[in-house]
């Protein structure tokens, strides 16, 4: 490998100009090296066609059809269809496409197409919805080829990619290696080089697992060193900020109209302990999802304000930052808690509200003080910061959380996340901090009933929808993709919206959220629903964090078996938030038995940590065959479930080259050193620390 190759910007291949160059920039993609980690987010294998009476409920198939009778094309609403019959000497399947009424006129009776996609059933006939359509010499020319399907921008196309990739691996040749031979020999670990060009151009499935997963080991191993290094360099610093037991939070205790848990006062006892004692706190509150993590927060920050310093809690969203500030103030008003003077800041506010919040932080007029990455601006300065709070803590980078800090004197830190990850590996992920475990949950919520059922089930899940929205409820659809063809096989944002929309009452009001919006859209969004203003929310994943709405009672998730069951318990932590009983429907679109075990978990238990314990046990599909866990810390390859054997052993391994090269100085560690310093280290850092 020459560095200087893998630097070299993409402009310099053969084919790509300053247009294409700018668009490969706005993925974040400059040089080769950036081109060669820029991994497919699938891959379409394309099996030979099949004829109309081979087809298969919910599997993705290849059908050679003639399309028979009319083209039609009707409205629903605000929602375009376009319909056919096409069909074989077997059988005949029914087709339907959505907001495409170009296709009404070039679509022609008599004419033969291949078409690719996810057969349903409806009635006695067969159907596809929105199939991809081929002319047959080009779909035999894709045939029996895994191809590799890039995550895109407008003007990009899947081709240029792939093309831009090829020549890449021609100009950097050889990748050097890293990792020993004998680290890879011991985890059966096919080389570097051998990896990248498998994870891009894989010949079949089992090649490119064992890709992902070397890339996978790579990942975390230069997560932990990351980790060890930069726990070498923060020593335990000495608390600059000792805080005593204050009258307002034993009074809050005695008024509250609940007892806390055993375990939310142990963990309690844990903060009290770190904030007066002689080294500055850096502590984890990990507990499930409702288990009262947020009155723990609010009790620290009064307790810093009651002992005259300032307090700062950081929420991934302004939604959450500003439902924090809200109950709060309520909890502030309800128990005459003078000592707490709070604010919001987040980026949503005019410029001249946000100077007066930060005149007011700046002269200890407020010392509790809310919102989101608005709190580390460079203009925000604090009078006398001595607590900072992060809220998902995994959505925040160590150097995010250590900006925060450093706005003070040696900061206490307290973190909080809802991910329940077993200890054995909280221990590796979480290494900068102390664990507490919040593992009860309060007494008198009405568990969440749950239930694992098939496609068939549909149908009935619209109805129970209905039924619910009728009561006055709001309901979350999850969807794996934001629009079709992202993924083949799954239900997308998109579509399901505009079906939604067509299949229940014209009064219900159906709205999407995706990651793909600005934040301001889907601040917005979220806004109307906790308003009450949208009745169904059909989302991504982006709703895991960032959202309370105690009248959603119903969580319907399509194809479940795509996500790992940790993700399952997080999105199904959306509902059971307020005081009537609350439900999620887990569409299960796969027909294998050891799915059907694996989900079957969800309808058992209700507990996270159990959860996450079956999650390593049966361990789900990886990234690149599943969806995205972006609950969980979000390495690019690696699944800290799927991959825990890779977990624990990486850091094995970092602790065995850090034991005899503290510094990474020996020439043996050249390329690790060099990779801790790139930027394509600094994306794992980001993304996961």
């Amino acid at each position: 490998m020459g560095k200087r190759e893998l630097d070299e910007s993409i402009i310099e291949l053969k084919g790509i100009g300053e247009k294409t160059g700018k668009l490969f920039n706005k993925l974040g993609v400059y040089s080769c090296g950036d081109l060669l980690s820029y991994y497919p987010r699938g891959y379409d294998l394309f099996d030979a066609p099949l004829k109309a009476c081979d087809l298969k409920e919910n599997v993705i198939c290849a059908v050679k059809l003639t399309i028979i009778g009319n083209v039609t094309k009707r409205r629903v609403r605000n929602l375009s269809i376009v319909a056919f019959e096409a069909a074989d000497d077997t059988g005949m399947v029914k087709m339907a496409y959505f907001n495409a009424p170009y296709l009404a006129s070039s679509l022609k009776s008599g004419t033969t197409h291949i078409f690719r996609g996810m057969v349903r059933k409806k009635g006695n006939f067969f159907s596809m919805d929105h199939p991809k359509m081929y002319k047959i010499e080009e779909y035999a020319a894709l045939m029996g080829h895994l191809l590799p399907r890039y995550p895109l921008t407008k003007g990009l196309t899947n081709n240029t990619v792939m093309k831009a990739v090829e020549k890449a691996f021609l100009n950097v040749g050889t990748i050097e290696e890293f990792v020993p031979g004998d680290v890879l020999s011991r985890l059966g670990l096919m080389d570097y080089s051998r990896a990248l060009k498998a994870v891009h151009f894989p010949d079949n499935g089992s090649m490119l697992e064992d890709a992902r997963r070397r890339l996978a080991y790579n990942e975390f191993l230069l997560f932990v060193i990351k980790l060890r290094l930069l726990k070498q360099t923060q020593e335990e610093a000495k608390n600059e900020n000792p805080m005593i037991e204050v009258a307002d939070v034993t009074r809050l205790l005695e008024q509250l109209p609940y007892k806390l848990t055993g375990a939310q006062l142990r963990a309690f006892d844990d903060i009290k302990a770190d904030l007066s004692g002689d080294y500055v706190m850096n502590r984890l509150i990990q507990g499930d999802v409702g288990s009262g993590k947020t009155i723990l927060a609010f009790m620290a920050l009064l307790m810093c304000a009651a002992n005259g310093y300032q307090g700062a809690m950081m929420a991934p969203t302004e939604v959450l930052a500003a439902q924090h500030f809200e109950s709060f103030k309520k909890l502030i008003k309800d128990y005459n808690l003078t000592s707490l003077k709070p604010a919001l800041l987040t980026g949503a506010l005019s410029a001249k509200d946000k100077r007066e919040v930060q005149r007011q932080i700046s002269e200890g007029e407020v010392n509790c003080i809310i919102g989101t990455n608005a709190l580390i601006q460079e203009k925000v300065i604090y009078k006398n910061l001595a607590l900072v709070v992060t809220d998902e803590q995994h959505r925040f980078g160590v150097r995010q959380r250590g900006a925060l800090a450093g706005k003070g004197l040696s900061c206490h830190v307290l973190a909080m996340s809802a991910t329940p990850i077993p200890r054995t590996l909280a221990i590796i992920l979480y290494g900068d901090l102390h664990i507490s475990l919040v593992d009860e949950m309060p007494k008198g919520r009405l568990p969440i009933k749950n239930c694992v059922v098939g496609t068939s089930y549909r149908p009935t899940a619209y109805k129970f929808i209905n039924d619910q929205i009728q009561a006055g409820r709001q309901c979350y659809v999850i969807c794996p993709m934001i629009e079709e063809g992202e993924l083949d096989g799954v239900e997308n944002v998109t579509d399901y919206t505009h079906m939604l929309k067509a299949t229940l009452p014209e009064m219900v009001n159906v709205a999407m959220l995706h990651g793909k919006m600005k934040p301001k859209e889907k601040d917005e969004i979220m806004e109307a629903f906790a308003r009450k203003d949208i009745d169904v929310l059909v989302s991504t994943t982006v709703i895991e964090v960032g959202i309370n709405v105690p009248n959603a009672t119903v969580m319907m998730i399509e194809n479940s078996e795509r996500f790992g069951l940790s993700q399952l318990h997080q999105l199904r932590g959306r509902v059971g938030r307020g005081n009537e009983q609350s439900y999620c429907i887990f569409i299960n679109t796969s027909d294998d038995e050891e799915t059907k075990k694996r989900l079957d978990v969800m309808n058992k238990t209700n507990d996270g940590f159990k959860i996450a314990e079956e999650d390593l046990k049966m361990r789900g599909p990886g990234d690149l065959f599943g969806v995205r866990q972006s609950g969980e810390l979000s390495f690019r390859l690696g699944d800290i479930y799927h991959d825990s054997d890779l977990v624990k052993e990486s850091a094995m391994d970092a602790d065995r080259i850090l034991s005899s090269d503290p510094e990474l100085a020996l020439p043996q560690h050249a390329v690790l050193r060099e990779l801790i310093a790139t930027k394509s280290a600094n994306s794992v850092d980001t993304a996961t620390l």
